[in-house]
């Protein structure tokens, strides 16, 4: 046998062992790449293909649902159940207007008999009125039309319109709400906007309204350079193509605002020019700065809260004008405490 045969198996053996090991390393690496490849075009925003698709689902968002960021105002809306006189005759010094759902009279009760029953405030009338739309959840029924309009006939404080009262409308409930107060209460210095899910102290209130100007004046739980929310998951998503800008003007939480009466008329001007967009703060801050009109931040920064804090003082109730609550039930408890507080000297 040659001598170079005895090297030949050998050779072949590692000859083959490497090319399975390049293969081996090979198919390692295509795994690793189709792998690494999937996970990229999941999470990579820089993948030319991704990008392309975002591109065009955005494009596809603003042009066929840009039109339900805004809401049908002006219009003539009418009102259903009012209270034509009842401010006019009584004068008050301020007046609470409280946006509810039509079928929630258990709030209205609430309040009724909580904060809302505080009528002669610092040798000053104060008034309520809840404002309602239509509903849309069963109770628009000609029957439960018979049961708001004897609730309306029993408390006199009902003031229902003919838009749909749903959240998206809430920028037209509250331009309704301008409209009521512009033409029915010319004898009155304030008003105030206040959710059904608050709490309030109208001795509070009254008594910074007593020492405030009588124009141009708005105030509560102020905000200023808020970033507009370009999230598509966001309940306040609001589109490039609605509101270019990336900040709002300074506006007021819809929470709970307090205004003069020479305002509703210049808002009510201002929407005549700007179009109204469904978050109902941010369209009244809007008109405000169409009218070169400032929000007012309170003297104390705690007097409108956005939310209960978790240490509270043995005086907190006496101490703030608003706090926003878990849901209207919860008041009767905070009424409670409110009122002990008061009686304890706070």
């Amino acid at each position: 046998m040659p001598k170079n045969c005895k090297c030949a198996k050998p050779l072949g053996i590692k000859v083959r062992c490497w090319w399975l090991l390049l293969i081996l390393f090979f198919l390692m690496g295509l795994a690793i790449f189709i792998f690494y490849s999937l996970d990229q075009q999941a999470s990579w925003p820089m993948n030319p293909w991704r990008i392309r698709s975002l591109s065009n689902q955005s494009y596809i968002d603003v042009t066929t649902s840009v039109d339900s960021y805004f809401v049908e105002y002006p219009h003539p809306y009418q009102f259903l159940m009012d209270e034509p006189n009842r401010c006019q005759e009584e004068s008050p010094f301020l007046v609470l207007i409280i946006p509810v759902e039509p079928h929630n009279q258990e709030a209205r009760n609430i309040i009724r008999n909580t904060w809302g029953k505080e009528t002669m405030v610092l040798g000053h009338v104060v008034s309520h009125y809840f404002l309602l739309g239509l509903s849309t959840e069963g109770y628009g029924t000609k029957a439960f039309q018979e049961e708001l309009l004897l609730e309306s006939q029993r408390h006199h404080d009902i003031l229902q319109s003919n838009f749909v009262d749903s959240y998206k409308n809430l920028t037209i409930k509250t331009m309704v709400m301008f409209e009521w107060l512009s033409t029915h209460c010319s004898n009155t210095s304030y008003a105030m906007k206040i959710d059904s899910d608050i709490f309030l102290n109208v001795q509070k209130l009254v008594d910074l309204l007593l020492k405030a100007p009588r124009q141009h004046y708005m105030t509560g739980h102020v905000v200023r350079d808020a970033l507009v929310l370009r999230n598509h998951d966001s309940k306040w998503f609001m589109p490039v193509s609605v509101f270019p800008d990336s900040r709002y003007p300074p506006y007021v939480l819809g929470l709970g605002y307090v205004f003069s009466l020479d305002l509703p008329r210049k808002i009510l001007g201002a929407s005549s020019h700007i179009r109204a967009v469904y978050i109902e703060d941010v369209y009244v801050g809007l008109c405000m700065k169409h009218e070169g009109i400032e929000v007012t931040d309170p003297p104390d920064g705690g007097l409108f809260q956005a939310g209960m804090p978790f240490y509270r003082n043995g005086c907190y109730w006496t101490s703030v004008i608003t706090t926003i609550l878990k849901n209207s039930k919860q008041l009767v408890d905070i009424w409670g405490l409110y009122e002990t507080q008061t009686q304890s000297g706070c």
